[in-house]
């Protein structure tokens, strides 16, 4: 089978830099299973994928609009999943992150406790 070249795939992308980009698209569409638009045969996914791009039986704009969409989607997780609460075996570093993860979901203001030992303002010592 030819070499599948640069020069061959310009008229159907705009630079070398998307090139790059649509064959990295078309090559997880083709690992997620989608049918390659040119024969397979012994070649790699990157080969069919320029292929296919050289090809002009390939809808560039599709793809370019799923590699766009791909960074575009972000995994939204369940406040109720997210957990701060990392395991010290220091009871007291125990208790301190139990009450910052509470104030944290109850989106309470964190109060510093006053030991006895400091002064207040309007004492004299």
């Amino acid at each position: 089978m030819a070499r599948t070249t640069n020069s061959d795939t310009l008229p159907y992308v705009d630079s070398r830099y998307e090139l790059g980009m649509l064959a990295s698209q078309r090559v997880r569409d083709l690992n997620g299973g989608a049918e390659p638009v040119v024969e397979q045969g012994r070649d790699k996914l990157t080969v069919v994928a320029l292929r296919e791009i050289a090809s002009g039986k390939l809808d560039v704009a599709n793809v370019r609009h799923e590699f766009i969409q791909s960074y575009k989607d972000t995994p939204i997780t369940d406040s109720a999943e997210q957990s701060l609460e990392v395991e010290s075996s220091d009871p007291e570093l125990r208790e301190i992150d139990a009450e910052l993860e509470n104030s944290l979901m109850d989106d309470q203001p964190i109060v510093a406790e006053e030991s006895d030992d400091t002064p207040d303002a309007g004492e004299e010592e």
